[in-house]
This record gives C-alpha cells, sequence and structure tokens, in this order.
C-alpha cells in the first residue's frame, strides 16, 4: 500500500506575476485531493466507486485563468470572512456601523468580491503520518479589509485520514472585535464531475428547521421542514423542487463536538458522503444558478444541478440578529481563538 504523502507542483501565475501553486495530498488507500494556495481552492478530489473505480467527485476548472475569470462562482474556494449573505451589506458591532461591499443586490456575499476566495495564501504541507496527511493553509486578513474591522488571522487545514475522510479545521483570532463565518464552497457530485448533473442523488439533512427567506436570500424566519419540500429528514432524491439555496438549523445540541449534519449517496455508484461538523447550520445549494458558462476540464458545461453544496456554517446575516440560541454569535474578540471543524466521511454502499 502506497504511504500517504503531499507532492506540489506550479499551477500558474497571477496577473500580478505571482505564482500559484497545486498541491497533492494522497492518504495511500485510494483518496487523493488537490488544491491551491490561491482562495484554498479544491480542484479534485478522487475516491473509488463500488467496483473500484476512481472519479473526481468534485467540480473543477481547466486552470487558473478559468478560476480567475469565474471567481464568481465560488467553485471548491474557502468563503470569508463572512459566508453566505449579510443584509444591506452593513452591520452594527459595539455601536458602530461598518459598511461593507454589495455583490449580490443591496447585500455583501461571501465576504466581499475581494474575499478570502480570491487570495494567495500561504500553504504549508504537513510531514505525513501513518494515519493522516495534511496541509497548513494561513493568511492574514487586515483591519477594514472589505470593510470588516480588525486585522483577523485565519488558519485552515486540509486532512485526508486513513479512514477515508476529508476533514477541514479552521482557526481564528484577532486584534479588534469582528465578525467571522469561514466554509467550504466545494461542489459535489458522487457519480464524478464528468457525468452530468447530481439531481439524482440522495441528500439526508439531520435538521427539523430550515431558514425561509426573501426574494434575495435574506432570512425572515425558521420554520419547521415537516410538510414542505425542505424536510430531507430521510432521504429523498435532491431534485430541483424549488431550486434549494437554503440554510438548515441542525438538530445536535451545541458545543458537543463534530455532530451528524448530512449525508449524500449516488445510487449508481455507490458513493457516500457523511457530513459532520461542530456548526450549527448547514447550506444546501443544489447548483441552482448554473448557467453552463462554466465547463469541467474534459470541456462538460455546468448546467443547473451540475454539483451540489454542503456549506456548514452559521446562519446568514447573522451580524445583524440579536444573539439567540436560534442566532448563536458570529462575534470574534481579541484573546478569544475561533475553531471549527467538519469531516467528511466517504464510502460505498450497495445500490437501491
Amino acid at each position: 500500500m502506497p504511504a500517504p504523502g503531499i507532492t506540489v507542483r506550479d499551477y500558474g501565475r497571477l496577473p500580478d506575476g505571482r505564482q500559484v501553486r497545486d498541491y497533492r495530498l494522497d492518504n495511500g488507500r485510494g483518496l487523493v485531493l488537490t488544491a491551491l494556495d490561491w482562495g484554498g481552492i479544491v480542484t479534485g478530489l478522487w475516491l473509488p466507486d463500488a467496483a473500484g473505480r476512481s472519479d473526481n467527485v468534485v467540480l473543477s476548472l481547466a486552470g487558473l485563468d478559468a478560476y480567475l475569470s469565474g471567481a464568481g462562482s465560488y467553485l471548491g474556494v474557502i468563503a470569508g470572512r463572512y459566508a453566505n449573505r449579510i443584509a444591506g451589506a452593513s452591520f452594527e458591532l459595539d455601536g458602530v456601523r461598518h459598511p461593507l461591499p454589495a455583490n449580490d443586490g443591496a447585500h455583501c456575499l461571501h465576504g466581499g468580491p475581494g474575499g478570502f476566495h480570491s487570495r494567495l495564501w500561504q500553504a504549508t504541507p504537513q510531514p505525513p503520518t501513518d494515519d493522516a496527511v495534511s496541509l497548513l493553509l494561513d493568511l492574514t486578513s487586515p483591519d477594514g479589509d472589505q470593510g470588516f474591522p480588525g486585522e483577523l488571522r485565519l488558519q485552515v487545514r486540509y486532512t485526508l485520514g486513513a479512514d477515508m475522510s476529508w476533514r477541514i479545521d479552521y482557526e481564528a483570532t484577532c486584534d479588534r472585535a469582528t465578525v467571522i463565518n469561514p466554509t467550504s464552497h466545494a461542489y459535489f457530485n458522487l457519480a464524478g464531475a464528468e457525468s452530468g448533473p447530481a439531481l439524482g442523488q440522495r441528500l439526508t439533512l439531520h435538521a427539523s428547521r430550515y431558514t425561509e427567506v426573501d426574494a434575495t436570500g435574506i432570512p425572515i424566519a425558521h420554520r419547521a421542514v415537516e410538510g414542505t419540500p425542505f424536510d430531507f429528514r430521510r432521504e429523498r432524491t435532491v431534485g430541483m423542487d424549488v431550486g434549494y439555496d437554503h440554510n438548515w438549523l441542525l438538530d445536535a445540541p451545541p458545543g458537543g463536538g463534530l455532530q451528524p449534519a448530512a449525508r449524500l449517496r449516488d445510487p449508481a455508484s455507490g458513493r457516500c458522503m457523511e457530513v459532520l461538523t461542530t456548526e450549527p447550520a448547514i447550506q444546501f445549494y443544489a447548483g441552482t444558478w448554473m448557467d453552463g458558462s462554466l465547463a469541467s476540464p474534459g470541456g462538460r458545461l455546468y448546467t443547473r444541478g451540475a454539483g451540489v453544496c454542503l456549506e456548514t456554517q452559521h446562519s446568514p446575516d447573522s451580524p445583524n440578529r440579536p444573539a439567540a440560541p436560534d442566532w448563536p454569535s458570529t462575534v470574534l474578540r481579541p484573546g478569544e481563538v475561533f475553531r471549527s471543524a467538519t469531516l467528511h466521511r466517504f464510502g460505498t454502499v450497495i445500490a437501491g
């Protein structure tokens, strides 16, 4: 059995001449992840199906130029400082209002147009062990970056485990009170990224409530999923009933460590993925707005439903809501350490 390891290659240069590199993590057991130091973008995740055939199961693009021109799709990136939407592109903290760039109508989405998805991170491969191989990504965001207060240092660690898992750990500190809500924006298609839409795959969400939103994606209220198209407590086909791009409140109690959030299964290939997280919510996006303007490395156009995102996070617009059990605070203060973790556990099951 091959030993776990990391290899690195040059991937291209940014318009200002800076070098972008691609890191290949191999757990030695059939799970391989590739990621860029640009945006922390996950460009590939290969795993075997029930017959032992390996495919890339995340959507990717043909090269750096494609990622730069398609940045608005957030394909595979680390989204931040604040993933999801902040209403009115502003929030108040300690009596001071902080205006943000409006890049989603009147709202701020995924930290603004110059968010963490469009930064060159410092990448450091970690020494492999028999059980894991990991890559550490480090970014310092200055005070006032995209309008957010305080200098923030964020470290993100991608780890492949011997148990066929991909774990993401986030850790952040600041020198002035700010808000933080990072997430991974990987698009999954367990049939294989080149196979066509993922709408026939089967999804379970461990959530009894979802967040009703207005026409611009801003929360109105948390509602029970019972009797609605948002009830994924029992496995059901992803489909496109309502053009899913919504937040669900997870049933797991807060502070309990990694807890089940979601399960995605492809009946045809037998691949399945369990998602566990320390976060209180998850955004399920079914690739609703994909319009064929982006293409795979093999030339397949990504149209509606080409891949699905399962973004573990705090609820959208939390900075504009009083802290409460349903709206846990996203505020980080000096002397505190923000920590979050999400685990993707892969396997195969008999089709059915």
